[in-house]
């Protein structure tokens, strides 16, 4: 596949600046269709950004000749739909993160991939980003010896809307998203751990509805182990006061400690001993040109993706036992 010439579906607001102008300034990519249900949308989008097709229809835009490859940018609900939809038709997908609203989801999408010998790759570009990419350097070149723990903690002040059902995001209506915010940010954070460690093999979650606002979990709290032995704990609140807002990693080792943030756009910090270094970097306009430039070179044969459908699958079993016993109903409340 020489050129990659991009169908977007779903082009909201993760692809206005993160994602959607990176398929046209790639190399060897193009974007040559959008589609969006309500076609005055998807007509606007188009159109602000110099794209000559839109559609209403996911249909159309697949079966569409001039698209030979698919960004499925919906929420999760519709992930798997349109990704074996895509695939089935002959066409290898990129597909927005979480990969789908449930693990037995993601199966059927690998093995929709497999079957059709399609391509399914999964937004997780933090793992082409410089200072996630530096991290991983500094662990591997043993800068803080050998890792023993990983500790994060997201927490995040509740944000007005959550308050009033009609003006609530999909990211809280588990029917949609799967879960709640939790299942949109943490996949971001045990992706990445899955990056630098490997596998989960181990995880024991506890998940509550503190405020009251929505059905999904808001509050949660993890521990958990990976196949090389490192154990980690992870603590979510989207319903704090703005003041006690958190975003960190700490990855602890024997002869050190890395400090980094998922989300904020804040230094690594390295500490060694009594010395302390902090090292920043530079995203990308577009966040996700990275990873958008590494699966067009996958497709065309040039280079190899590290965000695979079988480590986003990995990442959707973590969350989906971290959250199990609030969703079947066998939390035991404290």
């Amino acid at each position: 596949m020489k050129n990659i010439r991009w169908g977007i579906i779903g082009c909201g607001n993760v692809t206005e600046l993160k994602s959607g102008p990176a398929f046209q300034k790639v190399t060897g990519s193009e974007l040559v269709a959008v589609m969006r249900r309500n076609a005055a949308l998807a007509g606007d989008y188009a159109q602000r950004h110099g794209v000559s097709r839109w559609y209403a229809d996911a249909s159309e835009l697949i079966n569409d000749p001039e698209v030979n490859a698919v960004y499925v940018a919906t929420p999760p609900d519709t992930h798997a739909l349109y990704a074996i939809q895509a695939m089935k038709a002959g066409k290898p997908v990129y597909v927005e993160k979480p990969m789908a609203r449930t693990f037995s989801e993601c199966e059927e999408m690998i093995r929709v991939s497999e079957e059709t010998g399609q391509p399914l790759y999964v937004a997780y570009y933090r793992r082409t980003l410089p200072g996630f990419l530096k991290v991983k350097e500094l662990i591997e070149d043993g800068e803080i010896g050998r890792v023993l723990t990983v500790n994060m903690r997201l927490h995040k002040a509740f944000g007005e809307r959550d308050r009033f059902p009609e003006k609530q995001s999909w990211h809280v209506k588990p029917h949609i998203s799967g879960a709640g915010h939790f299942y949109d940010l943490a996949s971001h954070q045990f992706d990445y751990l899955d990056f630098l460690f490997g596998p989960v093999t181990d995880v024991k979650g506890e998940a509550r509805n503190i405020s009251g606002f929505y059905e999904a979990e808001d509050t949660v709290s993890a521990v958990f182990a990976f196949e090389n032995g490192v154990t980690g704990t992870g603590s979510w609140s989207f319903v704090l006061d703005k003041g006690a807002e958190e975003d960190v990693i700490e990855i602890t080792g024997t002869e050190g400690k890395i400090v980094l943030s998922c989300f904020d756009k804040k230094p690594v910090t390295l500490i060694k001993g009594t010395e302390v270094t902090l090292l920043e970097f530079q995203n990308p306009e577009n966040i996700s040109f990275n990873l958008v430039e590494q699966v067009t070179h996958a497709l065309q044969g040039t280079a190899e993706c590290v965000s695979t459908m079988y480590s986003a699958a990995r990442t959707s079993w973590v969350l989906e036992e971290i959250v199990k016993d609030y969703y079947t109903g066998s939390s035991t409340q404290l």
